[in-house]
């Protein structure tokens, strides 16, 4: 009889964490967003398990420099609301990309991650900053490039 061999699953200790640097210029919000999600879940390791938090950390620079197609940036809404009644604020992307950019890149990949205790873990090594400058020189982060960018 053949020996089996054990899955060999990562345990926090084990799981080699790294730092990535992404400029969002002239890139495309769900090809950031996609790219971005799959970084933070640890999908594009070869000891990716759905269960287990094994993403690394990702930097999102030049957040007021992302694109969308088309009509977007005009007809693409954006809501909150404050709880109270008639506390619905709707914002376009046009607008928010003006006033907050960092909320159009999370919004964006807090969709694409589970919504569940683990994802809200995930979620936690996003850092997204509007200009070129970021706090997070000694990480020494890797430059990283999205697939089909333009």
């Amino acid at each position: 009889m053949p020996a089996v061999e054990k899955t060999i699953l990562p345990t926090p200790e084990t799981v080699d964490r790294r730092w990535h640097l992404i400029d969002a210029t002239g890139l495309h919000l769900g090809r950031l967003g996609t790219a971005v999600a799959n970084l933070l879940r640890g999908k594009h390791k070869p000891n990716f398990v759905p269960f287990q938090d094994t993403g690394d950390f990702v930097i999102v620079i030049n957040a007021e420099k992302v694109v969308v197609t088309g009509k977007k940036s005009t007809q693409k809404l954006y809501r909150r609301n404050s709880g109270r009644p008639g506390g619905m604020k709707i914002e376009t992307f046009a607008h928010l990309q003006v006033r907050l950019p960092e909320r159009i890149i999370e919004k964006a990949v807090w969709g694409m991650i589970p919504h569940t205790r683990l994802g809200r873990q995930q979620y936690t090594k996003l850092k997204v900053y509007k200009g070129p400058h970021h706090p997070h020189d000694a990480q020494q982060p890797t430059v990283y490039t999205v697939e089909g960018s333009s």
